[in-house]
């Protein structure tokens, strides 16, 4: 994932992915707040495990995670288990090569972007005002927790 790497030319981006109301909009609405610029991909609904390669070709891939327990009681869903067992499974590719695990469970989304940011920090990529979190947006309901897991190691 070096594409982007040293070039000039745009923000380095951040694509972040996750099954249903793990939280990847809140995330991504937060990052581009702080002047990321981030990007969702609704991977767990397509069969093609690389798709967010092909359409985003991210510099930074986060992965959010969330149980199905937590997930229906974030939002009411109309799928059981198996569904969400499935959106996992279509999401395996994504979640071994992600930057970042982000396991949503148990913390707030206030918690997931200060998560978020403090490894992007890491890693010098800032957005227009990294460190503000304060001038992000606060989202209130349930939402993330988090357990990263750093694979920079790991390659497409």
């Amino acid at each position: 994932m070096s594409h982007g790497e040293g070039s000039s030319a745009r923000a380095p981006l951040i694509a972040v992915v996750g099954v249903c109301a793990a939280g990847k909009t809140t995330l991504v609405e937060g990052l581009r707040a702080l002047g990321y610029n981030a990007r969702q991909v609704g991977q767990e609904h397509s069969y093609v495990p690389y798709m967010w390669q092909r359409i985003t070709r991210p510099d930074i891939l986060i992965y959010l995670h969330a149980s199905y327990e937590v997930v229906a009681r974030r939002r009411e869903v109309d799928y059981d288990a198996a569904y969400w067992q499935e959106q996992e499974r279509r999401l395996a590719h994504a979640a071994a090569h992600a930057h970042l695990v982000i396991d949503t469970d148990a913390l707030t989304p206030e918690e997931v972007l200060a998560r978020a940011v403090a490894f992007l920090e890491s890693r010098s990529i800032g957005g227009l005002a990294p460190g503000r979190l304060s001038d992000a947006p606060a989202k209130g309901g349930r939402s993330p927790c988090i357990s990263s897991r750093d694979m920079s190691s790991a390659e497409s």
